[in-house]
């Protein structure tokens, strides 16, 4: 039951909002967007594939549509200021990952915000609910609860002899809640498939060394990576590690694949990517953000990389490789 004082809060918030985004369609005007990026520079392809999901709603960069670019290049703290700049050209904000679309409804409660794929919006205070967001922040989120379950399977498969697997995590990236959901769900995935887990911490890229030096330490014979936008960034660093150590390494996603990790399966993030050029498309043309539900991955893939197989002297089951979506040999 929702109470008079958040009715009338969000209710002021919907209102706000309205006649912003049908401002950017009144006749003659071209809409502007503002696209506030941690790192643009880590995935090119991902920024491609949402000017691709524009160009399919007929939105051309440069023609009927302006984007205002603003990158922290890595820098989380200059976040709020680039959010400040954007709010004050009063554009339709899509923000990629947490951080930025954190940033930005820190800096505005009334202009629509769109985050492209988030892991714990609910927990994060970006939305209220998946299916009514409230509020002028919506987008799409990049992780359910099989996820991890399912990565510990294909690495168990890949690497049938494995007894301990180091399962790499960052505090602090998820909601409380959600981050003691994915740990468990880590543990009781790892006891089923008859391995015993070891919990890795790494706050930050200057924790990784430490991090693959108390796996190895350890004896761990592989590697699951839990799913961050930090670990996303780094994921070619990663790569090298995994590789220096000798750990096949299970990934959340493609990218690391295609960086030469061993394997993934996850969420396939372009399509995330350009998913979200639909919510723009709508609140555009005049949908409240609050009324949007939070969409969940629909596409999953499991990929495999056969040379980094032959590297680690691994011979991949076909039984695995007939499950797999891609295999780059």
């Amino acid at each position: 039951m929702i109470n008079r004082r958040t009715f009338i809060a969000t209710s002021g918030i919907a209102i706000l909002t309205a006649p912003l985004a049908a401002e950017a369609q009144q006749p003659g005007k071209v809409p502007r967007i503002g696209y506030l990026g941690l790192n643009r520079a880590a995935y090119p392809d991902l920024v491609e594939a949402f000017l691709q999901g524009l160009r399919d709603l007929g939105y051309v960069e440069g023609r009927n549509v302006v984007i205002e670019y603003r990158d922290a290049e890595g820098k989380s703290e200059r976040l709020p200021a680039l959010a400040a700049e954007l709010v004050a050209l009063k554009v339709v904000i899509v923000a990629p990952s947490s951080a930025p679309a954190l940033a930005a409804k820190q800096a505005t409660r009334t202009l629509p915000i769109v985050f492209f794929s988030v892991s714990d919006p609910v927990s994060s205070g970006l939305v209220t609910s998946l299916g009514r967001p409230g509020g002028n922040v919506t987008g799409l989120s990049d992780l359910t609860e099989e996820l991890v379950g399912k990565c510990l399977e294909h690495l168990k498969q890949a690497v049938p002899g494995v007894s301990r697997v180091a399962v790499l995590w960052q505090p602090g990236a998820f909601g409380e809640r959600t981050e003691k959901d994915m740990l468990k769900a880590a543990e009781v995935a790892a006891r089923t498939l008859g391995v015993r887990p070891q919990f890795v911490e790494a706050r930050g890229p200057d924790d990784f060394d430490r991090a693959f030096s108390d796996m190895t330490s350890a004896r761990a014979g592989a590697l699951t990576v839990l799913p961050t936008a930090m670990f996303f960034n780094e994921r070619r660093r990663l790569v090298d590690l995994a590789a220096k150590n000798r750990l096949p390494t299970v990934f959340p996603f493609r990218e690391s694949v295609d960086a030469g990790g061993l394997m993934a399966y996850g969420p396939n993030v372009a399509d995330l990517f350009r998913r979200a050029a639909t919510y723009v498309d709508k609140i555009l043309k005049g949908a409240k953000p609050g009324d949007l539900p939070v969409e969940q991955p629909t596409k999953f893939e499991l990929v495999i990389n056969l040379k980094t197989a032959k590297a680690l002297g691994l011979t991949i089951p076909q039984s695995l490789l007939l499950q797999a979506d891609h295999v780059i040999q």
